[in-house]
């Protein structure tokens, strides 16, 4: 499955408790744990935290996008948690981040891991669908907010 909209039908969408990076990302990471693709979900929050080592997944502008593929998931999931009050993620323009997508991925879809990764990015760039995203209650509104966006 590499449809975006597939994607984010299938997606979980709440509002963060967490108020520092690793809280919100364990929080992000027990919501997919319970997904059948995540078949080992010490090695998924693990392989999260890692990348996180290596350079924070907080791409500015209040969005934060952790993302990893291994063999331990078996295909794609996303979880999109939201923060009014805003979480410091050590974004690279040091502003908080108020909306979480986390995606993992198999090993074995590089090539669209790349393409949802980046449609996704495209899509929670546009200001006033972030905002939307952060406003609307309702998790199924939002998720039809997201696929109505798809160009």
């Amino acid at each position: 499955m590499t449809d975006v909209q597939q994607i984010i039908q299938q997606a979980d969408i709440f509002d963060l408790q967490a108020t520092t990076k690793t809280d919100a990302i364990r929080e992000l990471v027990d919501v997919l744990a319970k997904r059948p693709e995540i078949t080992d979900p010490e090695d998924f929050l693990r392989s999260i935290m890692d990348r996180e080592k290596v350079i924070s997944t907080g791409i500015g502008i209040g969005l934060a996008m952790p993302h990893v593929k291994i063999p331990s998931v078996t295909d794609f999931v996303l979880a999109i948690g939201r923060s009014s009050r805003g979480i410091d993620f050590d974004s690279l323009d040091g502003h908080p981040v108020h909306i979480v997508a986390m995606i993992g991925a198999s090993d074995k879809q590089s090539g669209e891991f790349l393409k949802v990764l980046a449609k996704l990015v495209l899509k929670l760039k546009d200001k006033s669908l972030r905002r939307k995203v952060l406003l609307t209650p309702d998790p199924q509104e939002v998720k039809r907010i997201l696929v109505e966006d798809e160009d």
